[in-house]
């Protein structure tokens, strides 16, 4: 002890406190317990209880360092205009932040990936638990036409059931087609070709088209119209000449 004393009043400088800003505090009071904590009320084994002591010590000290601080009027907050830099450049802040976008993009593509398959198993359930009922429905079906066979039974609900089903189903079917119409290709064809019907016959005439003679030319039906000529009316056509002919022509041409 003597010597740790002489040592210390070797390289002890007689400096204003303003200068060395050291603060001793006693024993801290414990705010929930209202008693002053000494050695034996913290236990050293106990981290929580250590870090509490050392925090109040701290505490105690900035509490007793302030207003001697303001009377010595040294600023102890900071300006508002104060700029700190950086201890980090630019460059590997934004390195910073490419990884942590990267590893929020990854998260998030892993969150959709197990959205997907939750979706796909649901999905995978709903279907047998279809798949399953349908079976069951034919099942009992099955059931109940080897009663009706055997003469265990002589009701046939079960044909009635699936005839109002399929009934519904085409119902259900034509007013979707009615709802949503042809579209414009097949409004086109339609259009373009008819709407199909009988074919065969239809130039047929009927009792109101063989009374209609109002379309009756006389001079057309007799040959007698402007264009005719020769004996009988026939037309006078131009004969095409013969081989033997042709090549007469040809000759002479040449």
């Amino acid at each position: 002890q003597d010597g740790l004393k002489q040592c210390l009043s070797e390289f002890k400088q007689q400096l204003a406190w303003v200068e060395r800003l050291d603060v001793t505090s006693g024993q801290v009071v414990d705010p929930v317990s209202q008693s002053a904590s000494n050695k034996d009320a913290v236990d050293p084994e106990n981290d929580f209880q250590r870090e509490m002591s050392f925090y109040r010590q701290a505490q105690a000290a900035v509490l007793e360092a302030l207003p001697r601080l303001r009377k010595l009027q040294v600023p102890t907050r900071r300006p508002d205009d104060y700029f700190a830099e950086m201890a980090k450049s630019d460059q590997q802040m934004q390195k910073i932040r490419q990884k942590l976008k990267s590893k929020q993009e990854a998260m998030e593509r892993s969150e959709k990936a197990k959205q997907l398959r939750a979706m796909r198993k649901y999905g995978k359930k709903v279907q047998t638990e279809i798949l399953q009922r349908r079976q069951k429905e034919k099942k009992n079906m099955l059931n109940a036409v080897k009663k009706y066979q055997k003469g265990l039974s002589d009701k046939l609900d079960f044909l009635d059931e699936e005839q109002t089903s399929s009934q519904g189903n085409k119902k259900g079917s034509a007013s979707q087609r009615i709802k949503k119409g042809p579209n414009a290709k097949r409004r086109y064809k339609n259009q373009k070709f008819g709407f199909g019907g009988k074919k065969k016959g239809s130039k047929w005439n009927t009792k109101e088209s063989f009374n209609d003679v109002s379309s009756f030319r006389s001079k057309v039906a007799h040959n007698k119209g402007p264009g005719k000529a020769g004996k009988g009316g026939k037309k006078a056509l131009s004969k095409r000449p013969g081989k033997r002919a042709r090549q007469k022509m040809k000759s002479r041409a040449r």
